[in-house]
C-alpha cells in the first residue's frame, strides 16, 4: 500500500510528510534527508543569516528541497528570498507574518508557495494570497505557534481550502498521528520534533539527547527564551519548548528578563553554545514522547510511513 494524497501528488513524493523548517535545526542535510526516503524536506531559513542560508543550501546537494522563511523576519532581510529562489526549490514555506510582499514574487518562480496558518481568518488570508498548500498549526507544535489545537483547526480550516491541500501540524510525530492527519481531511502532515533529535539535524547533541529524555507533559508555552535572545518575537505567537530552570527563574518576571538583556543575552549564547540546557532552550513540542533515540532522519520518515500505512489497511 502507497498513501496518495493531493500532497504526494503536487510534490512528487511518496509519504505525504513535510520536515518543518526548524530555524538553526533544519539543515541542508536533515532536509535532504527526509526529501531522500520519499517526503520533503525544508531548510529553516532562520533570522537572516545569509551566508548560514547559503552553506546549508550548499550542504543539501542536489536534492528536491524546500526552504522556508519566519515571515516577518524575512521582511527585515528580503533579499534572502532571491537566495532561495536562485535555487529553485520545490517549495517556499512562510510562516509568522504578512506574507502579501512575497507571494508574487514565488508565484512568478517555479516554486510552489506553502504558507502556515494558526487561525481561520489566517487560512482565508492565505487562500486569497494563492498558496498552493495551507499547513495548520495546532498549539501542540514544538517552536512558535498560536492557540488553537490541532484536532479541530485541521478539519475547520479544511472545510474552507476547497481545492488546496491542507497539511496537519502541532503534536504529530509518529504514523498515527500522520494517520489521524488523513482522516482529519488533511493531505499530510507537517513533522519537526519527530527529526529534531536525528543524526542529521543541527541541534547541539546535549540538546539533543535533553529532547530524547523529554515528556509533552513538560512542555510550555511562553517568551522567555524569546527574550533571553533578544528576539523580537510579534505578540501573536509564543514558543513551546521543554521546561528548565532558566525558563522557571523567569517566567513570572520577563520585564526584569528584558530589562537585563545585555548580560542576559550574553549568558544565553554561551549556554546555547556550550549545549547547556538547564539555561538554554530545547524547542520541542508535545510529540517529544515518541522521540526515543537520535536516528537517521530516512529512518524516522520510514517508520512514520510504516506506522500509518499499518493503522489505515488494519
Amino acid at each position: 500500500m502507497q498513501i496518495q494524497t493531493e500532497l504526494t501528488k503536487l510534490f512528487a513524493i511518496r509519504v505525504p510528510l513535510l520536515l518543518a523548517p526548524m530555524a538553526g535545526v533544519s539543515g541542508g542535510a536533515l532536509a535532504a534527508a527526509v526529501s531522500g526516503a520519499g517526503g520533503l524536506g525544508f531548510i529553516g531559513g532562520g533570522y537572516g543569516q545569509r551566508d548560514w542560508l547559503e552553506s546549508q543550501i550548499t550542504a543539501a546537494g542536489n536534492a528536491r528541497i524546500g526552504i522556508g522563511f519566519i515571515t516577518w523576519s524575512l521582511a527585515n532581510n528580503p533579499d534572502l528570498l532571491d537566495v532561495a529562489l536562485a535555487r529553485a526549490p520545490e517549495a517556499i514555506f512562510l510562516s509568522f507574518g504578512d506574507a502579501a510582499p512575497f507571494a508574487a514574487t514565488v508565484a512568478k518562480s517555479t516554486s510552489h508557495l506553502v504558507m502556515q496558518v494558526q487561525t481561520l481568518e489566517q487560512a482565508r488570508q492565505a487562500l486569497d494570497l494563492g498558496a498552493d498548500v495551507i499547513v495548520a498549526q495546532g498549539t501542540e507544535a514544538g517552536g512558535h505557534g498560536a492557540k488553537r489545537a490541532t484536532m479541530p483547526l485541521v478539519p475547520a480550516v479544511v472545510d474552507i481550502a476547497g481545492d488546496v491541500p491542507v497539511v496537519a501540524a502541532g503534536g504529530i510525530a509518529d504514523g498515527r498521528g500522520l494517520a489521524a492527519s488523513l482522516m482529519l481531511g488533511a493531505a499530510g502532515c507537517l513533522c519537526g520534533t519527530a527529526f529534531f533529535a536525528s543524526q542529521e539535524s543541527l541541534a547541539h547533541p546535549s540538546v539533543k539527547s535533553a529532547a530524547i529524555d523529554g515528556q509533552g507533559d513538560n512542555t510550555v508555552r511562553g517568551s522567555v527564551f524569546d527574550a533571553a535572545r533578544n528576539i523580537a518575537w510579534p505578540e501573536d505567537w509564543d514558543i513551546r519548548t521543554l521546561r528548565n530552570p532558566y525558563f522557571e527563574k523567569w517566567k513570572d518576571d520577563l520585564d526584569q528578563l528584558k530589562a537585563s538583556t545585555e548580560i542576559e543575552n550574553a549568558r544565553y549564547t554561551e549556554a546555547a553554545g556550550a549545549g547547556n540546557t538547564d539555561i538554554a532552550a530545547v524547542i520541542v513540542g508535545e510529540g517529544v514522547d515518541f522521540i526515543k533515540s537520535s536516528q537517521p532522519a530516512g529512518d524516522i520518515v520510514e517508520a512514520i510511513e510504516a506506522q500509518a500505512i499499518g493503522v489505515l489497511s488494519g
